[in-house]
């Protein structure tokens, strides 16, 4: 499954707001600093989400954006599905049926397609915003993303060599 920038740039700004859940609301140009994003982009992306009932903005100097709902009831799969459309690379689970249906030659192959499909979207469906941020603590920028990835990528090598 492929995901586009702006899907990985709306699921990084949730986060955040998932992050600061009831402490009120969050400026675009927080999030976009935090995060590494353009703030022209992210505006567009959060008012995207805001006609969609998933943040809601307050206007003002003590303005910015917040959650509608708790981070526990928002799935991963609503914002992947309002952003970038259909979950998987294989099309919608109609037209993969369909096929399967009228292409005998290639039902196999698009039942299996029709498989990794649904399995992406019950993990997708069944993780919510609340569960990649729990105990996740509210933090700046203190050191570049591209730093900060290679960072995590030798955590978990480490993590990894040391249980073998």
């Amino acid at each position: 499954m492929k995901i586009s920038q702006k899907g990985l740039y709306a699921l990084e700004a949730i986060m955040t707001l998932g992050r600061r859940y009831g402490t009120g609301t969050v400026k675009i140009r927080e999030i976009a600093i935090e995060n590494d994003l353009p703030e022209k982009f992210l505006e567009l992306i959060l008012l995207e989400m805001k006609n969609a009932r998933i943040v809601e903005s307050v206007r003002g100097a003590k303005g910015g954006y917040q959650l509608r709902r708790p981070p526990s009831e928002i799935a991963l799969s609503e914002i992947i599905r309002l952003v970038d459309g259909p979950l998987a690379p294989f099309g919608d689970a109609d037209q993969l049926r369909s096929l399967i249906a009228s292409d005998a030659d290639h039902r196999k192959l698009y039942e299996v397609f029709l498989k990794v499909r649904d399995s992406a979207a019950r993990i997708l469906e069944s993780t919510t915003v609340a569960d990649l941020v729990s105990g996740a603590q509210s933090r700046k920028r203190t050191k570049s993303k591209k730093k900060q990835k290679e960072a995590t990528l030798l955590s978990i090598v480490d993590k990894a060599s040391e249980a073998e």
